[in-house]
């Protein structure tokens, strides 16, 4: 699909960020000032995912309501492929890199970053260019290929996935900041926040075999979750997800989602995208069981233009 075409469909559905505001409107996330009281939900557009992260947790009431002095952070993006950053495959390592130095400037004593890649790890940390920009900005990129590194947790409440090997650092920080890149994904639609945590596990395969949504949003209700959950659509892969195929399957938007409610940040992303939340299923199956919610209009949304 060519990007003009992209434009003119999503705007005519009333969905698509980028297509909205190119015809001189907002998006309904997007729409109005900026909120003085902390927020639950940023929605950010128009500015380079650094600049657009310092807006979006200035709204959140600051990295300080989240990372005390001493503490230990992990930050868990999408590192699971060995593609350059345009491709939007993984997680913009310029929004990675802004997220540790605001870690540190509140206090952090350690800050990690981590996945359990698909392709070759050591490819998809240089190639992303997340091992790079994270190490520029003092944090430590860990790994996640040995099963040695998880441990077996029990999830008290799921359905399908009853218990999971989770990596150690998810068990062990203090703060877990959860930062996905928006994109397609071929068995559940997109791939966004929940389902971004897949990468603190060791077998995954599990969940391809037993109910995939299901065991996602399985695991979203286990009893650590995500503190800050940061939505990286600055690049965002239309077609082709997970890995891509080429940059034509990229739409820049320009935007970024920031939340503490996983379910929340989802929906509003799915809408983002041009699809309706509801037709995600592993995001209606995690708000059914109580880890979130879908419904924006009851949460304090700071909606910001660059």
């Amino acid at each position: 699909m060519k990007r003009r075409d992209f434009f003119l469909r999503t705007a005519g559905a009333g969905l698509g960020l980028s297509a909205v505001a190119s015809l001189g409107g907002l998006h309904p996330l997007m729409a109005g000032p900026a909120m003085a009281a902390a927020a639950d939900m940023a929605a950010v557009r128009g500015g380079e995912p650094n600049v657009m992260f310092d807006r979006a947790i200035a709204a959140m009431g600051g990295m300080g309501r989240f990372v005390k002095k001493g503490q230990k952070v992990v930050i868990k993006p999408n590192i699971g492929w060995d593609v350059p950053p345009d491709r939007a495959a993984n997680t913009n390592p310029l929004l990675v890199k802004r997220i540790v130095e605001h870690c540190f400037n509140a206090g952090a004593k350690e800050v990690l970053v981590f996945d359990n890649t698909c392709d070759a790890w050591t490819k998809c940390y240089r190639t992303s260019g997340i091992e790079k920009y994270v190490r520029e900005a003092g944090g430590k990129v860990v790994p996640g290929n040995t099963e040695g590194y998880y441990q077996e947790v029990e999830i008290r409440n799921g359905k399908k996935l009853k218990s999971a090997k989770v990596h150690e650092l998810y068990l062990a920080a203090d703060v877990i900041i959860d930062v996905p890149v928006l994109k397609n994904h071929e068995s559940t639609k997109l791939t966004i926040a929940m389902k971004n945590l897949m990468g603190v596990v060791w077998d995954r395969r599990y969940w391809h075999r037993n109910d995939l949504n299901q065991c996602i949003a399985d695991f979203a209700g286990f009893h650590r979750r995500p503190d800050l959950v940061v939505v990286d659509a600055y690049n965002v892969m239309m077609r082709h997800g997970p890995r891509g195929v080429s940059k034509s399957d990229v739409v820049n938007m320009k935007a970024q989602i920031v939340s503490t409610d996983m379910v929340a940040a989802d929906t509003a992303a799915a809408k983002m995208f041009g699809t309706d939340p509801a037709s995600i299923r592993y995001i209606r199956l995690a708000q059914e069981m109580g880890v979130g919610t879908m419904d924006l209009s009851s949460l304090n949304i700071s909606r910001i233009k660059i």
